[in-house]
Parts: C-alpha cells; sequence; structure tokens
C-alpha cells in the first residue's frame, strides 16, 4: 500500500500537475502552429514564389519503377523547410511568452531604496569631535 501511497503523493505534486498541463497546452499549440503553416504561411510564400508547394519539394536519389513495385529513394526537403519555419514561429512566441513574464517580474522586484545613511566625511567628522572632547 506504500507504494500506491507514494506514487499518489508523487502524481499530485504541483510541479507534476503543472508539467502535465504544460505538455497538453504545448501540444495543442503546436498543432495551431502547424496549421498556421501549412494552411496560411506557405501557400502565401508558394504564391509569392510563383506556385511553389514547399510540402512536395524532394530530390530524387532514385526513380523507383511502379511496375516492379520499387519505391523510389527521396530526400524530403520541402518538409524540413515546413518544420524550420514551425519551429521558429514557435521559438519566437515563447520568445514573446517569456519576455513577457520577465517584464512582470521586474515591475515587481522594485525595491526601494533605504535611506542615506551618514556618509563617509559626516562619520570622520564625528570621530574627530568625540576625539577632541575626550582630550
Amino acid at each position: 500500500m506504500s507504494f500506491i501511497k507514494e506514487f499518489k503523493e508523487f502524481a499530485m505534486r504541483g510541479s507534476v500537475v503543472d508539467l502535465a498541463v504544460g505538455v497538453v497546452i504545448g501540444a495543442a499549440f503546436g498543432k495551431i502552429v502547424t496549421s498556421l503553416v501549412d494552411d496560411i504561411i506557405m501557400p502565401v510564400v508558394g504564391y509569392i514564389t510563383g506556385g511553389i508547394d514547399f510540402s512536395d519539394m524532394k530530390y530524387v536519389i532514385d526513380a523507383g519503377d511502379p511496375a516492379n513495385e520499387v519505391p523510389e529513394t527521396a530526400i524530403l526537403y520541402g518538409n524540413f523547410v515546413n518544420v524550420i519555419i514551425q519551429f521558429l514561429i514557435v521559438a519566437f512566441v515563447i520568445f514573446l511568452v517569456i519576455k513577457g513574464i520577465n517584464s512582470l517580474k521586474r515591475k515587481e522586484e522594485v525595491v526601494e531604496e533605504a535611506p542615506a545613511g551618514p556618509t563617509q566625511e559626516e562619520l570622520l567628522t564625528d570621530i574627530r569631535d568625540l576625539l577632541k572632547k575626550q582630550a
């Protein structure tokens, strides 16, 4: 029974639950970005570049033979371009989120300065005056 209790305590910790929520939100955000790139950005880029569809771009190493059911060997670099664009969008959005969080933290961390104490000259003057009184 202690194993189950220990697992329950582990699973219900705040950090584990926060991590799970972050993973779910990240997966959903990834789908949104994929749709943004595939359905909105890449068609515009394809239109600007003269109708090029990056997702179908490839470098054929060995043209297959469909009659003998031999598949072609190709490097699909167009899909790689799409993935790079998706990564850049995700990285930019994460940068903006972190920047926003950091700006909020900076505002909270502003602490009023302590009242200025006596300067070094004032302290030395006080010491001198005390020494004169003792002499």
